[in-house]
């Protein structure tokens, strides 16, 4: 269940008469707990309780009681030796009146009405395995209104359904944007009077009527005051302000309403809109209109600390630390106060306006320090709402993000300088319109954003009315800067639709060879560089990290620094997670550019706490390394004395060559040849995982002899057909030769050294490994054949697993790793062979603990919540084997990741000087056939 199904389930309960015997299992069943499990907890055969009540292990301690006893029960609760066993998060007592709770984890308690408690129903959400952040819980009102607003949208469409064509569902999303702004309207005292729009609903109108009451209201709030003596309005229309600025402009056409339909809309207005966060709310209330993003409905909430993490370093640290430097001098607090005024933020993909909004508050919360500094705390605001301008493909997101911010500075106002000041100054609704609803990889950023003095007029969709000059606007903000900042879609290559391939040739084409392999984000940050070519402006974006990891480096990056721009600032790899834990949380970056030279670049990681951790650095690179402006490509030879590290083989068979662990048994008992001519066979997960699995492995001359063995003679057979009816003409090829792999990479004549292609990035190491000469490596793993051992103490090492984490990218989040670009790029300094033999010995060692703790497979062993703890003898070995490597290369021991890419890249960087890093033949391998 995700949280808006949640918030509708407790709800329900809350509307339902008290059952006290059935509200515990009616609680758990509103968090998602299945039939089974209830079963069990009404049975007694899980419920733990020791006080009457429903104690669910890991989970919670139910108790409901006679009227007036609830805080002594959660105080029993509490006390419970029961509830301390069964280590329960939360305990809970209830009398149907009241209702009391209690986070036993952190000690955060609520206490409210018994009716009231859906009000927080976030503050249970962990119960049904969604991770929450404290925003989610202490804005509970946001997901209540998404529920309801879902519900009423998906109800209109089915009584309504040419509303939902393609031609209309603009129309469908004016009136949903109308719809929410009346009802915040009505309890800010807006219009005149608490809960005026949705009390003229319920008495005016019954289901017959209710779209022609709400068009009449509609039809009032487009109606100027000095207009309305000839407008016909019925008095009771009459009451509700002139509001217009586009909002109520064009057709005022309703949908018509059911009686259910109707009843979702009275049920809406009766929330307490006073509670919005349009931090929050616009997220959410995008996937409304989004058939889409329906299924993840309510988890469209992106955190305003990871917002931060854009529009600080961007240019919020530079105002608050020239606050803090003006102290109180009025000359400086004003100097400030007008360089605040001509600040433009510009997202040119604002979705619902989050980064917009939380800009804007950002702002008005300086500002409004420094009108207190100066002795103007009721100073009207200086900022414009026209300084706030993004683009947005989504027309419903388009009208969110402009509703989104009025409302954002109406609180604001509310916050600074009263209710009745805000009042004042917010209706008629400002007709200007900054949110332009359009492809901002087809459009001009010019014509949303230009220089100032610029004649140019802004393309827009008529969101919320016609666009004034723009020239007459941007004079006034004459000398400001600007800051592009956002979270644009990222979508990589395979996912990318053909629209939106044609979006990439529309910006790459021409210019960078291989940009059909681009992440979808890459366009954001090519455009961000045009445009400041052309104006001054610092551009931030958050990216999949893979802009900044392997074979997507070389094709982006030397476009971008070739228009002068260099990474200001940035964020290395980090979660991007929302509220589920469903929503496992993409990885990200926050990259900032500019081509202003700034001399002080700024790199921010996050420790394992969340810490950020800031370093000053000279330049950052497109690894987001402190160093030059390196881009690792490809090379063809391994490093100086090393092994080629070549591809596994491909059998490419249907599977018939490929023989399992059990076949093997089975079938080889009674066909001597069929055992013979199997050999073990390792992929990445075979290798990893500690899984057995064989293949048929036959050279040219023993064909003849092995078609004696019936299974075997079956299984060529099968793979001929299986070739055969192949569509690719290489496939076909191979029919006439059965037995053989359609590509052998190599074998061993001692032993083989194997490399996953694949690993989970949990891993402290990579599980590279050592097998005997009988073993095939799959094409999923690489390999090095005869190799000195010490090339696996290199790739064992803590060095050369942050240099693949680095250039060679990933796979989802696991290391995705490359022979040419991770293994033959690797620097290293010459290796004398004494180091050579140090190498050899902690391979070994590595290898000895591995043996210590068989059966374990290595997916075991190398487990980050078993590693340091369970396998004492293997890190021990690992520590050494690092120990040997770092000494090597700088004479003591790394401090941290950071330093040890920084040396590789100066190391890399001192071979290409030396011309070390050229593409050549590769070596070659031993091949059979």
């Amino acid at each position: 269940m995700n949280a808006v199904e949640i918030e509708q389930a407790v709800s329900d309960l809350a509307e339902q008469p008290f059952d006290a015997e059935e509200f515990p299992f009616a609680f758990l069943e509103a968090f998602g707990n299945k039939a089974t499990t209830l079963k069990r907890l009404r049975s007694g055969a899980s419920n733990k309780s020791d006080l009457g009540g429903l104690l669910q292990t890991n989970n919670i301690h139910i108790r409901t009681c006679a009227p007036g006893a609830v805080t002594e029960t959660l105080t029993a609760l509490r006390d419970s030796p029961a509830t301390a066993r069964a280590k329960a998060k939360y305990i809970l007592a209830t009398d149907g009146q009241t209702l009391e709770a209690e986070d036993l984890t952190s000690g955060d308690t609520i206490a409210c009405d018994y009716t009231d408690f859906p009000n927080h129903f976030g503050f249970f959400l962990t119960l049904a395995g969604i991770s929450t952040v404290r925003a989610i819980k202490e804005n509970a009102f946001d997901i209540r209104a998404t529920s309801r607003l879902n519900r009423l949208y998906v109800e209109l469409l089915k009584d309504n359904p040419d509303w939902g064509a393609a031609e209309r569902r603009p129309d469908m999303n004016h009136f949903m944007a109308r719809l929410i702004f009346c009802f915040f309207a009505e309890d800010t005292d807006i219009f005149n009077g608490t809960g005026l729009f949705t009390a003229t609903i319920d008495q005016m109108s019954d289901r017959t009527n209710t779209h022609e009451v709400i068009g009449e209201m509609f039809r009032a709030m487009n109606i100027r005051p000095a207009d309305r003596a000839g407008a016909s309005l019925p008095r009771w229309a009459d009451v509700f302000p002139y509001v217009n600025g586009g909002l109520f402009s064009g057709s005022l056409d309703v949908p018509r309403f059911s009686r259910i339909a109707r009843s979702y809309l009275l049920h809406i207005g009766n929330l307490d809109w006073t509670q919005i966060n349009p931090d929050i709310f616009g997220s959410m209330i995008q996937a409304v209109a989004d058939d889409e993003e329906r299924g993840a409905l309510g988890m469209h909430y992106t955190s305003v600390p990871n917002i931060l993490k854009v529009l600080n370093p961007l240019f919020l640290d530079d105002l608050r630390a020239a606050l803090e430097a003006a102290g109180d001098n009025a000359r400086k607090l004003l100097n400030l106060r007008n360089r605040i005024a001509r600040i433009r933020v510009f997202d040119p993909a604002c979705g619902s306006g989050n980064f917009l909004v939380i800009a804007y508050k950002q702002l008005r919360e300086i500002e409004a320090e420094i009108n207190k500094r100066r002795g103007e705390a009721d100073r009207k605001t200086e900022i414009p709402l026209t300084n706030f301008r993004g683009i947005e493909i989504r027309h419903f997101s388009a009208e969110i993000a402009r509703l989104a911010l009025i409302i954002a500075e109406y609180q604001c106002d509310v916050t600074y300088r009263g209710q009745k000041e805000a009042l004042a100054a917010f209706l008629p609704l400002d007709a200007q319109n900054w949110i332009t609803c359009e492809n901002a990889l087809r459009l001009d950023w010019l014509s949303v954003c230009p220089p100032t003095g610029m004649e140019v007029r802004h393309r827009t969709d008529d969101l919320f009315a016609p666009p004034l000059d723009q020239a007459q606007i941007d004079f006034e903000n004459e000398g400001g800067e600007t800051y592009i900042c956002g979270n644009p879609p990222y979508l990589g290559n395979k996912l990318q639709s053909d629209e939106q391939k044609d979006d990439l040739r529309t910006v790459f084409d021409g210019r960078v060879k291989g940009w059909k392999s681009l992440d979808y984000v890459a366009a954001w940050l090519m455009k961000a560089a045009d445009y400041g070519t052309r104006t001054k402006a610092v551009s931030a974006f958050v990216t999949t990290n893979s802009l900044c990891q392997g074979q997507q480096v070389p094709i982006l990056w030397p476009a971008i620094f070739e228009t002068g721009h260099e990474i200001e600032f940035a964020y290395t790899s980090f979660k991007w997670a929302n509220l589920a834990s469903y929503n496992a949380g993409v990885i990200v970056i926050v990259v900032g550019i500019s081509n202003t030279g700034a001399s002080r670049k700024r790199l921010y990681t996050l420790d394992t706490d969340g810490a950020v951790l800031e370093k000053v650095c000279s330049n950052i690179n497109p690894y987001l390394v402190d160093g030059p402006n390196l881009v690792v490509e490809s090379r063809r030879e391994p490093p100086r004395d090393s092994a080629p590290m070549l591809f596994g083989n491909m059998p490419r068979d249907g599977g018939h060559l490929i023989v399992s662990r059990e076949q093997m048994v089975a079938e080889g008992q009674t066909d001597p040849i069929f055992r013979y001519y199997l050999r073990p066979f390792f992929g990445s997960e075979d290798f990893i995982q500690g899984k057995t699995r064989y293949c048929l492995w036959i050279e040219k001359n023993q064909y003849e002899d092995a078609l004696k063995s019936p299974l075997i003679a079956r299984r060529l057979e099968a793979v001929r057909q299986m070739r055969l009816e192949s569509k690719a003409g290489s496939t076909r090829d191979f029919a006439k030769v059965p037995h053989r792999f359609v590509q052998i990479q190599g074998t061993a004549g001692q032993s083989t050294l194997i490399v996953p292609r694949v690993s989970s990035e949990r891993r402290p190491y990579l599980p590279v490994g050592l097998l005997d000469r009988s073993a095939v490596v799959a094409d999923s793993a690489f390999a090095l054949y005869d190799a000195p051992l010490w090339n696996m103490a290199v790739i064992a090492s803590r060095l050369h697993l942050v240099w693949i984490a680095a250039v060679c990218g990933k796979l989802k989040t696991d290391y995705r790793y490359s022979n040419t670009l991770g293994w033959n790029t690797f620097p290293s300094p010459i290796l004398t062979e004494k180091n050579k033999a140090d190498l050899n010995e902690s391979a070994s060692q590595i290898l000895i603990a591995r043996e210590h703790y068989y059966p374990a497979t290595l997916g075991n062993m190398y487990d980050p919540d078993h590693f340091y703890t369970d396998y004492a003898v293997l890190r021990e070995a690992h520590d050494r084997n690092d120990e040997i490597m770092e000494r090597i290369y700088i004479g003591r021991r790394f401090k941290n990741d950071t330093e040890r890419l920084e040396k590789l890249f100066a190391l890399y960087g001192q071979e290409q000087k030396r011309g070390l890093v050229v593409a050549s033949a590769p070596s070659g391998a031993r091949r059979r056939g």
